[in-house]
C-alpha cells in the first residue's frame, strides 16, 4: 500500500507571512519521508469539517504548482477539482502544465462540486446537481480528447471547443491518471468505471468495501477491467492526540488493503509541526508497503 498526504488547512502559526515557508517545509518533509502523493483541496472558503469558512484557504492550482516545485518524487493532485470553477479547455491546459513542469508527477482529479456557499460568494456558476454531473462527464470527455492525437472540435451540450489542441502533451503516459472523486453509487462510480484511472472513497473498511463492490458492478456492465482502476481512500489521523497511534494507523491501512484499497490518503491537524510526517516516514510507510 502507498501513503499520500492531503493538506486541507492553511491556518498555521505565523499567518500569511509564513505560509509559503510552512507549506514548503511540509511538502519537502513529506517528499523526503516517502509519501507517494501530496494533495490539496479545490476550495476558496474553508469547509466546515476542517474549520470556520473564514479561515485561510489558498487557490488550488497555484498551490499545487508551488508544491510541485518544492518536491522531487511525490505525485501531486487536487482532491478534487470542482468542475464548475474552470472552463474545461483552460483546466486541462493548466493540469497539463503542472504535469510537464513536475516531470510527469501529477494526478488529474475532478468531481461534480458541492460547496454552494463559496461559489455564490465569489460569483461562480453553481447549476443544479444534475447539470453539474453533465458538465463533469463532458469535461472528462474533453480531457481525454485533448490528451489524444485528435485536435478536432468538441461539441457537447454545455461546452463547445473549436480546436482541442494541447501542446505540449503531458509527460505522464498516456496522460495524468484521471481520478473521479466521490462515492455516489449511481452516477459517480459509473463515471469512474467509464472514464477514470482511479477513485477516492471515504469511510471505514466496511463502507469502502461496499462502494468498491458497486464500482465492480459498473465495470462489469461497461466491460471495463476493474483491476485497472487504482483504489484510494481518505481519512484523518492525529498521532499527537492520544487517540491515534502508529499501531492503529497500520491496522487501518491493513483493513483497507483487505478490501482492495491500494493507496491511503491521510490529513493531519498538526502537519505543520512536521513530527507526524517524520513518524509516518520512519514507522508507518515502510510497515504498510507490503499490504
Amino acid at each position: 500500500m502507498k501513503i499520500g498526504l492531503q493538506i486541507p488547512n492553511f491556518t498555521w502559526p505565523g499567518g500569511a507571512a509564513q505560509m509559503g515557508a510552512t507549506l514548503a517545509g511540509i511538502a519537502q518533509t513529506a517528499d523526503n519521508a516517502g509519501f507517494y502523493s501530496l494533495w490539496v483541496m479545490d476550495h476558496f472558503f474553508q469547509i466546515q469539517s476542517v474549520g470556520p469558512y473564514q479561515n485561510d484557504m489558498l487557490e488550488a492550482y497555484s498551490t499545487l504548482a508551488f508544491i510541485a516545485a518544492q518536491t522531487k518524487k511525490a505525485k501531486v493532485g487536487i482532491l478534487a477539482t470542482a468542475v464548475v470553477y474552470r472552463h474545461p479547455g483552460m483546466l486541462v491546459k493548466t493540469a497539463t502544465t503542472i504535469d510537464v513542469l513536475s516531470g510527469g508527477r501529477s494526478y488529474f482529479c475532478i468531481g461534480a462540486a458541492w460547496f454552494e456557499q463559496e461559489a455564490k460568494g465569489l460569483g461562480l456558476p453553481f447549476p443544479p446537481r444534475a447539470v453539474r454531473f453533465e458538465m463533469l462527464e463532458e469535461t472528462l470527455q474533453i480531457a481525454k480528447q485533448m490528451w489524444s492525437p485528435d485536435n478536432g472540435p468538441y461539441r457537447g451540450k454545455h461546452y463547445q471547443l473549436a480546436e482541442t489542441l494541447c501542446v505540449p502533451q503531458p509527460l505522464s503516459r498516456p496522460h495524468p491518471p484521471i481520478l473521479v472523486a466521490g462515492s455516489g453509487e449511481k452516477k459517480t462510480l459509473r463515471l469512474v468505471a467509464q472514464y477514470a484511472d482511479a477513485c477516492n472513497l471515504f469511510g471505514d473498511a466496511t463502507v469502502v468495501g461496499g462502494k468498491l463492490a458497486i464500482l465492480k458492478k459498473h465495470c462489469d456492465t461497461l466491460k471495463r477491467d476493474y483491476g485497472t482502476i487504482e483504489k484510494t481512500a481518505i481519512q484523518s489521523v492525529h498521532l499527537g492526540s492520544g487517540k491515534d497511534t502508529v499501531k492503529s494507523v497500520i491496522a487501518t491501512c491493513k483493513s483497507m488493503a483487505d478490501v482492495g484499497v491500494q493507496q491511503m490518503l491521510f490529513n493531519m491537524p498538526d502537519v505543520h509541526e512536521l513530527k507526524s510526517l517524520e513518524i509516518f516516514g520512519k514507522e508507518i510507510i515502510p510497515a504498510v508497503a507490503g499490504f
